[in-house]
């Protein structure tokens, strides 16, 4: 029997972890794991297990039928605080009328114009970010690169003043290091998050009010402004949605880029392919890096009614786990898919969700960061290096981390 729900199975490689998850798909797509293991207090944490979906078939259903499958009773295995919950998940854990309204109002802050500004930033943070690498030396891609790229994207978004910038970074950090004493300190999990959370609701509320005295081009002036039928977004919602953006932007795009560049290190043969032709294959390569790296786990959905999945019966109440780098890589939808190729397609891959009302907001941001980035590393050093990554699970900080974050990469340029 596979467990997902055993820390040693989150803790092996990913090679063992993906092979595990084609079993599955072939023989058990839709299956009961037990409580997940978690960091949380026992009084925060599931008492009851929750069916796993890995094809990508059902993972698509789900994710497009708000109806049956809510989204306000828990998307996260880790559980928390009920107010920490609605502090930092914003649109992420509720379901319509309410997530309509709110992602109509966000939506607003995010016009073809403004996004334009924001990809002429992230290029400009791109160049400036490579340009700042000595040949020869080696240093930690995911501190010098991956980690830095996202937060000034993010920061510059939402007009985080320079001063707060270093904060952001470092609060984020601790979102996802509540098991690191480095990290947390003497904290426990649930203090760390409830510091974290908190801190950054303050940038947040300073950075609103500064919006509402003197409003520039940014997103956080937009969200201040925004009106839907006479009513805007409360200072909790800003903050709330705040909180969500820098943290799932930060970490996913950090994720994406570190995978990125191993799968062109591993995968020798690709990073000729689109050196041969960087304009015309950078957005093929692009897709591909979201697919391969996938860097949202997973997601929970609880179901409404009796249904089924795959042929298994669905209970009212029953909670689903969608896991999207399993779905990401059926054999039924992608050919070769345990291989790095740019020029796959099509690619329908659902690293952004699978569609429907929760589809990734920030979508086209990542994507612009990806290809940005990229770009740059192949034009000014086509010849970088990367050496083995350091990962949460394997320092036994986390042996929960689903993600598996790197926490450190050496690259040589």
């Amino acid at each position: 029997m596979i467990d997902l729900s055993a820390p040693e199975f989150w803790a092996a490689g990913p090679a063992d972890r993906d092979a595990a998850f084609a079993t599955l798909r072939r023989e058990r797509p839709v299956s009961w794991q037990g409580p997940p293991p978690s960091g949380m207090p026992l009084e925060y944490q599931w008492t009851t297990g929750y069916w796993a979906l890995v094809r990508h078939a059902e993972v698509q259903a789900v994710s497009r039928d708000a109806r049956l499958f809510r989204s306000a009773e828990g998307v996260m295995f880790e559980g928390g605080h009920p107010e920490l919950l609605a502090a930092s998940q914003s649109i992420l854990g509720m379901d319509p009328p309410e997530h309509t309204r709110m992602r109509r109002l966000i939506s607003a802050a995010f016009t073809p114009r403004r996004v334009g500004m924001i990809e002429g930033r992230i290029r400009a943070n791109a160049h400036r970010v490579i340009a700042g690498l000595e040949p020869g030396e080696e240093f930690d891609f995911v501190e010098r690169v991956a980690s830095t790229m996202p937060l000034a994207t993010i920061c510059d978004m939402m007009g985080v003043a320079e001063g707060d910038r270093p904060v952001v970074g470092g609060l984020i950090e601790v979102m996802f290091g509540l098991t690191d004493p480095f990290v947390a300190g003497d904290r426990t999990p649930m203090q760390a998050l409830a510091h974290a959370i908190g801190g950054l609701a303050e940038v947040a509320a300073d950075t609103a009010a500064q919006r509402r005295r003197r409003p520039r081009d940014d997103v956080m002036t937009a969200l201040v402004q925004a009106e839907l039928d006479g009513r805007g977004l409360d200072d909790a919602e800003i903050q709330a949605f705040f909180v969500l953006l820098v943290v799932a932007g930060y970490e996913t795009t950090r994720r994406t880029t570190t995978e990125t560049v191993r799968a062109l290190t591993e995968f020798r043969d690709q990073r000729r392919l689109l050196l041969a032709d960087l304009e015309g294959r950078i957005e093929g390569a692009v897709e591909e890096s979201i697919r391969w790296a996938s860097p949202v786990s997973a997601f929970c959905r609880t179901a409404t009614a009796d249904t089924a999945l795959a042929g298994q019966e669905i209970k009212a109440g029953d909670r689903v786990a969608l896991f999207y780098r399993s779905a990401n890589r059926d054999e039924t939808v992608f050919d070769h898919p345990d291989r790095f190729d740019i020029l796959r397609s099509p690619n329908p891959h659902v690293a952004f969700g699978g569609g429907g009302p929760h589809h990734c907001l920030g979508a086209n941001v990542a994507r612009v960061q990806v290809r940005a980035l990229v770009t740059e590393l192949l034009t000014r050093a086509p010849d970088f290096e990367v050496g083995a990554a350091q990962v949460l699970s394997d320092l036994n900080l986390n042996p929960t981390d689903r993600n598996r974050r790197v926490t450190r990469m050496p690259c040589t340029l």
